[in-house]
């Protein structure tokens, strides 16, 4: 098992934003985690990014418990993650966002190799590859941030809100690459409000709501099951 989370408990102050929660994720996956606004999907990416400390329960990635691990520490393990909003670097080109994704890397060949494979996932960020990031349209920083997440050759790829404020023909777009990169061999967990897009994706799903998982399945189960149907696409 790659990543194993068990009755985690994070909190805000007094606010307790995820209740003991526990959810898996197998090597080659893709994991949809679906549910409203506050939920609490990105909060679950914090932890296990190691951006927000967890109040109770564990993580465990690859065998070895990281519950208390340092965020920057969690990269070298293979977890990365390209983040809601994007968060690229706007005052720096493109190249240079790729190039602080491998920040922790030394083996410049294959730094080579991963950025010739970014570009080729996403020949738009080769042909602006000297522009700066924040003169980039929503969708191409967009892919800038899923490129960011790659360089550092991850064998987690934490994916929040990918979808989050695109046109439908980039969702579509961005979503036929997310499914490349793991066919490529890329475990990927993914936050996603576009439910049928996420399940439709996905090996297996959860879903979570004010802090609880209250549902699991496979992508196809979760799709077609009455209340996930009614709550989250629009379906009665």
């Amino acid at each position: 098992m790659l990543l194993e989370i068990d009755d985690l408990t994070l909190r805000y102050g007094r606010i307790e934003a995820l209740h003991g929660i526990s959810l898996h994720v197998e090597e080659g996956e893709v994991v949809a985690l679906i549910g409203a606004n506050g939920a609490g999907k990105s909060s679950t990416m914090r932890a296990i990014s190691g951006l927000r400390p967890v109040a109770l329960g564990s993580i465990r990635f690859n065998g070895e418990d990281i519950t208390n691990l340092r965020a920057d520490l969690r990269v070298r393990r293979g977890i990365c993650q390209a983040p809601e909003g994007r968060g690229i670097f706007p005052g720096m080109t493109v190249l240079d966002n790729l190039d602080m994704g491998a920040y922790t890397r030394r083996d410049h060949a294959g730094i080579a190799a991963d950025l010739d494979r970014v570009f080729t996932l996403f020949p738009r960020l080769a042909e602006r590859r000297r522009q700066h990031g924040g003169t980039l349209s929503g969708g191409e920083q967009q892919m800038l941030a899923v490129g960011r997440a790659l360089m550092s050759r991850p064998k987690l790829l934490l994916l929040d809100e990918p979808s989050m404020g695109l046109a439908p023909m980039i969702i579509q777009q961005i979503f036929d690459i997310i499914t490349e990169i793991n066919q490529q061999g890329t475990t990927i967990l993914l936050v996603e409000q576009n439910a049928q897009q996420a399940l439709s994706r996905a090996h297996r799903g959860y879903v979570l709501e004010t802090g609880r998982i209250v549902k699991e399945g496979t992508g196809q189960d979760l799709l077609h099951d009455p209340s996930v149907k009614e709550a989250y696409l629009g379906v009665a």
